[in-house]
């Protein structure tokens, strides 16, 4: 009888290679679940407005506190897991937004409700270049003879699917167990506990070197300049248009269309982002270029539907709206991630992401916080075609 043997490079590689994939899918939970409890305030939002009477361009600063936070870390921190470890900077990230699910329980105050959500937003800068990056490099160990998509297509799905899950399943907590601004941040806050303890178990993939900090860079081969600022175009406006819907679209849909239900508003959020999950789910096989041309196809129908919604008043529309924008945003976003994940060199995947979403988040809160302030001297019907034609 022949007898086969299996050396021992071969059974440790097998070893190394489920470490390594269960670590993927470890931090798709993390970087999903973290990006949720972010999400979370998103349907809460006018029940802070009716407790403490603020309007449209205070909201508007209160999101805008976070994508600051997610900007500032971006340029400070986004990038400094290329030189220390994947991990080392996962942890904090999550342990920030642990600290902001803590404030959110002990308090309702403005001031500190900004707090919140600047501090979550310094977690999610650091988390989110990271994540990707991590990632990519978790499943090119674990699979290494199989293409990337898989790994930047989770990395997408899991940002947009997160932030699509936290509004609602925290508008539906809040719908129907009491405490609605206390119980789900309880629960994201148990959740998020749970995907701290479990970047234990996760391979490090980037050994620390002795390096000198400086701010982020934007580190692209200069054949590939031109790749990157497209995408970072393509992602400014793909984040703006999500960036309505996370933070003035639960509001509209109280004042203009006096649906107060919480759920409502987490469907809203959900369907804009969980569409273009899936959108990037159906199409994880799909190049970079065909990514951009259907996205780019999509979005400006969806951003035409919103502004029309916004003027018939319309739930309907709006639903259908945040539906095809979702579709085109989420295609036209992953298609630029594929793009910096393509173009730029290994040692500097995680500072490049974080150049193209510092300009994404500056794309989220800058035309949004505009359209607040704009809602102060102009009725809605203009301040939509005004945001319309900004996007």
């Amino acid at each position: 009888m022949d007898c086969v043997t299996v050396s021992a490079p071969s059974l440790q590689h097998r070893g190394a290679s489920r470490h390594h994939a269960r670590g993927f899918w470890l931090i798709a939970y993390v970087f999903a679940i973290t990006l949720a409890a972010a999400g979370a305030p998103t349907p809460l939002y006018v029940l802070y407005q009716q407790e403490q009477g603020f309007g449209s361009f205070v909201l508007t600063i209160i999101f805008a506190a976070y994508a600051v936070g997610v900007a500032l870390s971006l340029y400070l921190a986004g990038h400094l897991s290329d030189k220390l470890g994947r991990r080392r900077i996962l942890a904090p990230a999550v342990l920030l937004n642990v600290l902001a699910l803590l404030i959110f329980l002990s308090t309702h105050d403005l001031g500190w409700v900004l707090v919140a959500r600047f501090i979550a937003g310094l977690g999610i800068g650091m988390l989110t270049a990271t994540a990707t990056a991590h990632l990519s490099e978790l499943h090119r160990t674990a699979r290494p003879d199989a293409a990337s998509t898989l790994a930047t297509a989770v990395g997408t799905i899991a940002n947009l699917l997160g932030i699509g899950l936290g509004p609602l399943i925290a508008g539906s907590i809040a719908d129907s167990l009491p405490d609605p601004l206390f119980t789900p941040y309880m629960v994201f806050a148990f959740l998020t506990v749970v995907a701290l303890l479990g970047l234990v178990l996760v391979p490090e993939t980037v050994d620390a070197i002795e390096w000198r900090y400086r701010p982020q860079k934007i580190a692209v081969p200069d054949e590939a300049r031109s790749a990157f600022w497209a995408a970072g175009a393509v992602s400014f406006v793909g984040f703006a248009v999500f960036g309505f819907f996370n933070s003035l679209a639960p509001s509209f849909l109280v004042t203009n269309l006096h649906e107060n239900s919480r759920s409502a508003s987490g469907l809203l959020a959900f369907l804009v982002f969980g569409t273009g999950a899936l959108a990037q789910a159906l199409t994880v096989r799909w190049k970079s270029a065909r990514l951009y041309s259907v996205g780019l196809s999509v979005m400006p129908v969806g951003i035409t539907l919103v502004v029309a919604a916004i003027l018939t008043s319309s739930l309907w529309l709006i639903l259908g709206a945040g539906t095809i924008v979702g579709i085109g945003a989420g295609l036209a976003c992953r298609g630029a991630i594929t793009a910096v994940i393509e173009a730029a060199p290994p040692a500097a995947r995680a500072e490049a992401l974080a150049g193209l979403f510092l300009i994404s988040y500056l794309g989220m809160a800058g035309p949004v916080v505009l359209l607040g302030l704009l809602l102060q001297f102009a009725p809605t019907g203009p301040s939509a075609v005004a945001l319309g034609l900004s996007v």
